[in-house]
């Protein structure tokens, strides 16, 4: 059964402009509608890994805070865990768990260990398994030595691994990621896409991972949403997105000298310099009969595939849509 069900689902948000009239000097007002997200619709299963991407202002954000019952949706029908997020928006937080990238949920002139007794009481989490889950998330984290330091003085890196550690304290089914590596450098996103990893695949998290970071989700996600003017214009694996993009790959042949245009079937040559050529194909055929058809027909001393850029492939995407 899925664990995250939406049919149809619509958020319209009124704005009203206050604007004047040029020739009488009069103040009018103007009511206009936004539609933020349109009958979008999806189901993710318990232990998914998903990725929810679309440029600024596609209705992401506003997905999440419907299906953490933030906001109420205008219409459609929406259902997380067998609840219905903003009528029983109190059972619901015990089942899931959010991290804000750009935000924190953590007390901010309180060392950090403070707040993760505090959220120890607000949820109620019986005390020996609290200890249990906090021994356990703070060695994955590596946050032992950070435990007594206020919070105002850790790195954005150490405060990300304070926020993921303080949305799992109370072991929820789901998890939200928005934006959870921005301004991390390189060591951190690794360790933190490692646990998120395990986190999977020992517990059964069912994450749900919104970002801008397209190398999060090649390394998380074995399937993805692409939403765009708050409709899913995309949803099914990873690898299918170069299908749907258009996108190519790219054989760099090295010849021993230097020779005419390539030509074999499948392939079309795209540059020359000197014995280099570049043969595009489609991302989604395979490379060994244009492989083979070079090998057979010239005189190659070296040869190497090159991937399609996932970034280029979603902004083609987006243009598309």
């Amino acid at each position: 059964m899925s664990l995250i069900e939406v049919r149809d689902l619509s958020r319209t948000f009124v704005v009203r402009r206050r604007n004047v009239h040029k020739r009488r000097g009069r103040l009018t007002r103007t009511r206009s509608e936004v539609r933020a997200v349109r009958d979008l619709t999806f189901d993710i299963g318990a232990g998914e890994m998903v990725g929810y991407i679309g440029p600024n202002g596609a209705g992401k954000s506003t997905t999440i805070k419907m299906l953490t019952g933030i906001l109420v949706p205008t219409s459609g029908h929406l259902r997380v865990a067998g609840l219905e997020p903003s009528r029983q928006r109190t059972d619901l937080a015990e089942r899931i768990g959010v991290v804000f990238g750009q935000r924190t949920t953590l007390w901010w002139d309180l060392p950090l260990r403070d707040s993760f007794e505090l959220l120890q009481k607000i949820y109620r989490v019986d005390p020996a398994q609290h200890r249990r889950t906090l021994a356990e998330y703070v060695e994955l984290l590596d946050l032992g030595d950070l435990l007594d330091t206020p919070v105002r003085q850790l790195s954005l890196g150490q405060r990300m691994r304070g926020d993921i550690t303080a949305a799992l304290l109370h072991e929820p089914e789901i998890l939200y990621l928005d934006e959870p590596t921005i301004g991390l450098d390189v060591v951190s996103k690794g360790r933190l896409r490692e646990f998120l990893r395990t986190l999977n695949a020992e517990r059964g998290t069912t994450l749900m991972l919104t970002t801008h970071d397209l190398q999060d989700i090649e390394a998380l996600c074995d399937r993805v949403i692409v939403i765009d003017h708050g409709t899913a214009v995309f949803d099914g694996p990873f690898g299918d997105l170069h299908q749907l993009g258009g996108s190519s790959r790219t054989l760099v042949v090295d010849l021993v000298d230097e020779a005419p245009p390539i030509s074999v079937a499948g392939a079309w040559t795209r540059r020359v310099e000197g014995p280099r050529q570049w043969l595009t194909f489609p991302a989604d055929a395979s490379a060994a009969p244009v492989v083979a058809a070079v090998a057979a027909s010239y005189d190659v001393a070296d040869l190497s595939i090159q991937e399609p850029d996932i970034e280029d492939v979603i902004r083609q995407i987006y243009a598309g849509s």
